[in-house]
C-alpha cells in the first residue's frame, strides 16, 4: 500500500489525494503540517531532502516528490494518463503551465492569504505582482476551456486534477473567477466526477487524522 505524505490544506497535496481517490487506490495518508516544521525535521528529510509535500513511499525506501510527478505515476495505465502521444505531450504541457504559471501566483497568494496568520502583511509587496499573474493564467485556461471541455485528451486526465488544485482555492485569495465562466463550468465537471473527494474530505469513522487509511 502507498504511504502518503501530505497537509490536508496544501492544493499540491490535494492533488495527489484526488487522484488516489478517483482511481479508487487505496493508500496510508500521514498528516505533515509544514506550518509547524514538521517538513524539515531530520527524519522526514531523509526521505525528502526538499523538505516539501507531498511525498508518496511507493516502497521500501522508495520516495516520489512533486505533484505532478506523483500524479503520472499514480495514473499510469489509467484513462487519467493518456496513452495517445500527443494526448500525452498535452497533459505534461498544461501540467507545465500550472507549475510555471498558476502554482506560483494563485498557489502562493493561497498559502500567505489563507495560511500564514498575518500573510498578508508580510507579502504585501508581492500580491499586486500574484494577482495580475494570475488573472493571466486564468485568462489562458479560460481561452482554452471556451472550446474544450477539458485540457488534454477530450477527457478528464492528469492535467485536470493539476490544474484543479490551485484554481478551486482562487476565489479564497483575492482572485475573483466570476469573469471566467468556462472555467467556473470546468470546476463543476471536475466536481461530478465520479469518486471525486473535496480538498476537506477525509475518509469516515477515523479517530487519528495523522495516520489513516483512505482509498479501501
Amino acid at each position: 500500500m502507498y504511504k502518503l505524505y501530505s497537509m490536508q490544506r496544501s492544493g499540491n497535496s490535494y492533488k495527489v489525494r484526488l487522484a488516489l481517490a478517483l482511481l479508487n487506490v487505496p493508500y496510508e495518508a500521514i498528516e505533515v503540517d509544514i506550518l509547524r516544521g514538521e517538513s524539515r525535521t531530520p527524519d522526514f528529510l531523509t526521505k525528502n531532502p526538499s523538505g516539501q509535500v507531498p511525498l508518496l513511499e511507493v516502497g521500501d525506501d522508495r520516495f516520489l516528490a512533486e505533484s505532478n510527478a506523483i500524479l503520472w505515476y499514480v495514473a499510469v495505465g489509467t484513462p487519467l494518463a493518456p496513452e495517445n502521444r500527443i494526448d500525452r505531450a498535452e497533459a505534461l504541457q498544461w501540467m507545465f503551465f500550472e507549475q510555471h504559471a498558476l502554482e506560483p501566483n494563485i498557489g502562493a497568494a493561497y498559502f500567505w492569504l489563507s495560511l500564514v496568520k498575518g500573510g498578508r502583511d508580510l507579502q504585501t509587496h508581492s500580491l499586486e505582482d500574484w494577482m495580475e499573474r494570475g488573472y493571466g493564467a486564468l485568462q489562458v485556461m479560460e481561452n482554452h476551456l471556451k472550446t474544450n471541455a477539458y485540457f488534454a485528451a477530450r477527457q478528464l486526465t492528469v492535467a485536470d486534477i493539476a490544474l484543479y488544485g490551485y484554481t478551486h482555492l482562487a476565489d479564497r485569495c483575492d482572485f475573483d473567477l466570476q469573469a471566467f465562466p468556462a472555467i467556473r463550468d470546468w470546476l463543476k465537471r471536475v466536481e461530478a466526477a465520479p469518486g471525486f473527494v473535496s480538498m476537506d474530505w477525509r475518509p469516515a469513522d477515523v479517530d487519528d487524522p495523522a495516520s489513516i487509511a483512505a482509498g479501501a
